[in-house]
């Protein structure tokens, strides 16, 4: 009867019948479809070789994870910048030991291009690190052979600390891409400041190299800058010719003509310098021990495009120094002092920048970013650094940095307003942060000074202000306050 009934319906209004045949047949191919791809959905949530092994998979910001399973464009290239760091002070830290049992880095699908006697080839190669990847459960089944780390894993996972600082402070040459009328203005330099018991007096050290390294014109400097507060800065220079350069782009040592930084096997930096007084001539010389804080170090970040090459590394955020001083044979001792090194390269005409690094109690901050006016116009957003015993403690990106000019410096012939106080907060959901530096002594350099021509001449910003005072932190953090108060140094223009 039925069949009869469906028969007659379709003779008599034939095509309301397959109208209704063709929409039900394509809900049932939806139907199909849907269940299909809830069931892929599934499977591939239970593959723990999406990207790596483990209960936890983290991935760049705005990761497409379908275009991670899929291999596509996006796929291919994808990578995590400081990736060791990120392992190191983030998911393997000892601040989270007690929530992550293992972490495993791995690289799936990379597109790399063989090249022998016959052509080239691409294939898609895959990195893992052996011991990590069987803590979290997803080693391969071995049938034959052997599959353990090496030495590079071991230095991946576990650098020693003369071979972090190698790894984070290495020098560079200058960029092949730069124009001919940039490879002058590129340099390189080792930073280390030492602050005296009283907090009276410190010293800036730079051992540089610059220009065309190593094919060009091209050369080393030791400056040294002595301060003492509410008295004027005193400049000690020695310039260094390229053929008594000594750098590696493979390791930290730099040696400039008897003067050198020297990592040592345990990980501390040996500095020795002597220079002349630029005014008087007067001798002087310092040897310092640097020994940093473990974890509390920056890993570097560089800006490399078509405006603006720069790079900085902090290898030793927080350290003590252990040496001496003397200038003109009058010499003072330093015994655990509070000390800062980092290491800077990059094209620096018409560059700018705002920095600072200070210990606040637990805590120590670094604070930066770099500027460059004219027609590149670049503007890095703003950053605060901040560690604490176990290492990196979190990243803030406050919009601006307030300064409040109630002081002044003696500038040429003349007095310049500079800082006497800047202020740094952001405010990201719960957490909460403000730094207040209390500028203590204040020096300003004129820049056109060490650079001629036109552009010197425009420069809106001419004054370099190098400060010291107090830091105080205050703010919350996952819900816990921040607090602390200590010195440090900072760094503007005018």
């Amino acid at each position: 009867m039925i069949a009869r009934l469906a028969l007659r319906g379709l003779l008599d209004r034939p095509w309301r019948s397959l109208f209704l045949l063709g929409g039900f047949g394509l809900g049932v191919g939806v139907m199909i479809t849907l269940l299909a791809i809830g069931e892929a959905m599934v499977l591939q949530s239970r593959d723990e070789k999406l990207v790596g092994g483990g209960d936890v998979t983290v991935l760049p910001d705005g990761l497409d994870l379908e275009v991670m399973k899929t291999g596509g464009v996006g796929g291919m290239f994808v990578s995590i910048p400081n990736a060791r760091f990120v392992h190191r002070q983030l998911l393997a830290s000892p601040r989270l030991a007690d929530r992550v049992r293992a972490v495993a880095p791995q690289t799936d699908g990379t597109l790399l291009y063989v090249r022998t006697a016959a052509g080239e080839f691409p294939v898609r190669a895959l990195g893992e690190v052996p011991s990590a990847t069987r803590a979290v459960g997803a080693a391969p089944t071995i049938v034959a052979g052997a599959w353990d780390d090496d030495e590079a894993d071991r230095r991946w996972l576990r650098p020693t600390d003369a071979e972090l600082r190698h790894e984070i402070d290495r020098f560079h040459h200058t960029p092949a891409g730069l124009a001919a009328d940039e490879r002058p203005t590129w340099g390189e330099w080792h930073y280390f400041n030492v602050l005296s018991a009283d907090r009276k007096r410190w010293a800036f050290l730079t051992l540089a190299v610059g220009g065309d390294v190593p094919g060009g014109a091209w050369g080393g400097q030791v400056l040294l800058t002595v301060h003492e507060e509410g008295r004027p800065a005193r400049r000690f220079v020695r310039p260094v010719a390229a053929r008594d350069v000594s750098l590696d782009t493979a390791r930290a040592n730099l040696a400039l003509g008897g003067d050198s930084v020297t990592v040592l096997p345990d990980g501390r930096y040996r500095v020795t310098a002597h220079a002349r007084e630029a005014a008087t001539g007067a001798p002087a010389t310092i040897t310092l021990t640097v020994t940093p804080s473990p974890g509390a170090y920056f890993p570097g970040t560089s800006i490399g495009s078509d405006a603006l090459v720069s790079g900085y590394a902090v290898p030793a955020l927080r350290a003590e120094a252990d040496g001496e001083l003397c200038i003109a044979g009058r010499c003072e001792r330093f015994a655990a002092a509070q000390a800062y090194h980092d290491h800077n390269w990059g094209v620096w005409r018409d560059v700018e920048w705002e920095w600072g690094a200070a210990r606040a109690g637990a805590f120590t901050l670094l604070y930066g970013r770099v500027l460059r006016s004219g027609a590149d116009d670049v503007r890095e957003p703003l950053f605060v650094y901040l560690v604490d015993s176990l290492g990196f403690r979190a990243l803030f990106r406050p919009p601006e940095i307030r300064y409040t000019d109630g002081r002044t410096a003696a500038a040429g012939a003349g007095r310049l307003a500079v800082p006497s106080q800047a202020v740094l907060e952001e405010v990201r959901g719960e957490d909460t942060l403000r730094i207040v530096l209390t500028v203590e002594d204040a020096v300003a350099s004129d820049v056109r000074l060490d650079r001629r021509g036109p552009a010197a001449a425009r420069r809106a910003r001419p004054w370099f202000i190098q400060m010291k005072g107090r830091a105080r932190l205050e703010g919350r953090l996952g819900g816990r306050p921040l607090a602390g108060e200590g010195t440090g140094f900072f760094e503007t223009y005018r």
